[in-house]
């Protein structure tokens, strides 16, 4: 017998679907930023390295750039199709990614070894959205971008050259935390948290995160500390919704 072609899939398949896209536009993302890395910066010669440097990169950003355009126009275009505006978003989305990664990188060779660990983290939370509970999910992010932060503070906290504004990023960050606290106790979250979902996971991580950074300003190796504990509640939180969910 014949397959249906009109055959939706089913809702509990949606959430596996959403994590396999992000898992493999992760791939692709992590493989692109392997090739710049293996042909300019680990390039054979110098000669080489210049030509990247002085044609292919401008030319792959200009790629990049003319993506973005077609796809935001497609998407524009394509408001009466939601399948299609997506996927017009999605090719606009690549586009954006190849013209800012290239430039990015043209303009300091530096940033591409910061955006091979940024795509990983990226994929997994778009991973973790995708198949975990809101709750984890949010409480998961908040202690990723909390490692990431205390991670900055052991890197840059003591120099003198940017060790001022690192310190004003994490009381910055400390104000966000709160906010978001008091936003997931007043409801205002309906996107990212529904009503009745469980807000106490929000709430420890937005508390542990809070200490852990505080602790981190006194000083000293505590920010390396810090750091491993924080690790180690992301860990423990994961391993219980992963059984949770199973």
């Amino acid at each position: 017998m014949a397959k249906n072609p009109n055959k939706k899939v089913a809702p509990k398949d949606e959430p596996m679907n959403g994590a396999m896209k992000f898992f493999l536009a992760g791939c692709v993302a992590e493989l692109y930023l392997l090739i710049l890395r293996r042909f300019y910066i680990n390039a054979d010669s110098e000669l080489t390295r210049i030509a990247w440097y002085d044609h292919y990169l401008w030319t792959l950003a200009g790629i990049g750039a003319g993506v973005l355009a077609v796809g935001v126009i497609a998407a524009l275009v394509l408001r009466g199709s939601a399948k299609k505006q997506k996927s017009a978003w999605i090719l606009a989305a690549a586009g954006a990614f190849v013209g800012a990664a290239t430039a990015l990188v043209r303009l300091n060779m530096a940033t591409l070894s910061f955006m091979t660990i940024v795509v990983p983290v990226i994929m997994l939370l778009g991973i973790l959205w995708a198949l975990y509970d809101r709750e984890c999910a949010l409480a998961l992010t908040v202690l990723g971008a909390s490692l990431f932060v205390l991670w900055g503070v052991r890197r840059y906290g003591s120099s003198m050259y940017v060790g001022t504004t690192v310190k004003i990023c994490v009381v910055i960050y400390l104000v966000l935390l709160a906010v978001l606290a008091v936003l997931t106790k007043s409801g205002k979250l309906n996107k990212l948290l529904p009503p009745k979902a469980d807000k106490l996971p929000v709430y420890a991580a937005c508390g542990l995160s809070a200490l852990a950074l505080l602790a981190s300003l006194l000083g000293g190796g505590i920010s390396y500390y810090a750091m491993w504990a924080l690790a180690a509640v992301v860990f423990a939180l994961a391993v219980y919704y992963t059984v949770k969910q199973l």
